[in-house]
């Protein structure tokens, strides 16, 4: 029997277009990796395996989803609510172009690009939640927030119809899609968990500072897919948003190491990576809709957004635990909002005006976009939650917390010996310093951790 041969307009498919597609995708998924090791590192020994897990699991778990109905209910041609479920398991998306989203690459090119965002935004959320929220509790809310939440904001912002995106808001690369979306989810979540057995009892520290830095210098080389792949071309605007990309980066880093500076008066590795993500963060709704010289506003000020944010938190007993709404959230409110003030079509004729260029109008419709976002993410996140708690439970235990979520959620430990020597199966002296532990008052949380 003959298979049917695939029919492609080859006039229609731009080879380097679809390179170069192909290309950020892949920068997209190295992204995902790096947020492993980014967070990783932010936490403690007990739980490196258990953090960097919540990306790793996302890669697959989503990656899955996408082709079964993800892609159907964000990009497909529905109404502008969601994209309906004719191509449920990619069924009608082949390798064609659909001028809908790029008329020179295939429409499956497309799918893969976009699925490296649906991967890696519910990843960003597990930061708030770390050391804290049971693996098949967060292994459930992945995939009801994808779907539930992800899909459909994607199809309002980025799909063929949705309705804000006919209503003109300005999201290049996905400050209110990834961003905002995900930070709000996290700043739910956080609160609905409550804090860590021994959030500000006991020093919490990252525990391995290099694995931070090389997980945001993967961020940052991943995140040139993120930007300026969105162009979905190899053109002026992709070099557009790859320039804005580096230097809001750069001068969001720049910022945060005076600020760090002037407060306590050393520059720390932490901070730098914090904000040099930040500043990526903040220049992606605006990548390829403003100057470069507006990327250095841009940065400059998610930077002083962001970092006054984690001051302010740090005051109160939200465990958010790697500050993800402060340096996601918020950045991402700043950055679309920026937009709206910085966009010109100067720098991009197709994209649209911001206040400056003196279209004020702007303003009105990048706030709508990020109360639109905001309440979906928090109202979805709770009902989410409040799901997921109900029926198979949702925070580790107090014994599960000291012990450490690598060996309580998966039987390994990052570190051969760091929690073996305490916590370790088998370990009668660790097992008894452990239930010492829990049952003590007042807290002991110094002597396991």
């Amino acid at each position: 029997m003959k298979l049917p041969l695939l029919v492609v307009d080859a006039a229609a498919i731009s080879a380097g277009d679809t390179a170069w597609v192909l290309a950020s995708t892949a920068l997209v998924m190295v992204m995902t990796v790096g947020l492993a090791f980014f967070y990783g590192g932010l936490v403690r020994p007990k739980n490196a395996l258990n953090t960097m897990m919540m990306s790793v699991v996302a890669l697959g778990l989503i990656s899955v989803q996408w082709v079964l109905v993800g892609y159907s209910i964000a990009f497909g041609h529905g109404s502008p609510l969601w994209g309906g479920l004719a191509w449920l398991g990619f069924r009608g998306v082949g390798v064609d172009p659909d001028p809908a989203y790029a008329a020179t690459i295939p429409l499956q090119a497309h799918a893969m690009f976009q699925l490296m965002f649906a991967i890696i935004t519910p990843a960003l959320i597990s930061g708030a939640i770390v050391e804290r929220m049971r693996f098949r509790a967060y292994v459930v809310f992945l995939l009801l927030w994808a779907t539930l939440i992800y899909d459909p904001l994607a199809h309002w912002v980025w799909g063929a119809g949705g309705w804000l995106q006919k209503l003109g808001a300005l999201d290049f690369a996905g400050g209110t899609v990834v961003h905002i979306s995900a930070g709000v989810s996290a700043l739910i979540a956080a609160r609905m968990l409550g804090p860590r057995r021994d959030f500000k009892r006991a020093a919490i520290v990252p525990h391995n500072v290099p694995l931070v830095l090389l997980g945001a210098g993967l961020l940052w080389f991943g995140w040139f897919g993120f930007n300026a792949g969105s162009a979905l071309a190899a053109n002026g605007l992709a070099a557009l948003a790859f320039t804005n990309t580096n230097t809001a980066a750069a001068m969001a880093l720049v910022t945060w190491a005076c600020l760090d500076l002037v407060r306590t008066g050393k520059v720390t590795a932490v901070g730098a990576a914090t904000g040099l993500v930040v500043g990526l963060v903040g220049i992606t709704p605006a990548a390829g809709f403003v100057t470069a010289q507006a990327s250095l506003a841009i940065g400059a000020l998610a930077a002083i957004v962001s970092y006054t944010a984690i001051q302010i938190r740090a005051t109160t007993r939200l465990d958010d635990s790697l500050d993800v709404f402060s340096c996601h959230g918020l950045a991402g409110v700043a950055g679309a909002m920026l937009t709206g003030v910085f966009a010109t079509k100067l720098a991009n004729p197709a994209g649209g005006d911001g206040w400056l260029a003196g279209n004020f109008a702007q303003m009105g419709i990048q706030l709508v976009a990020v109360l639109a976002t905001v309440v979906l993410a928090a109202a979805g996140t709770a009902l989410i939650l409040m799901f997921v708690k109900a029926t198979v439970g949702i925070k580790a235990d107090v014994r599960a917390q000291l012990r450490g979520l690598d060996l309580s959620e998966h039987g390994e430990e990052a570190y051969f010996g760091e929690q073996g020597a305490i916590a370790g199966p088998g370990a009668g002296l660790g097992e008894a310093v452990i239930v010492s532990a829990v049952q003590a008052k007042p807290f002991e949380a110094p002597a396991v951790s």
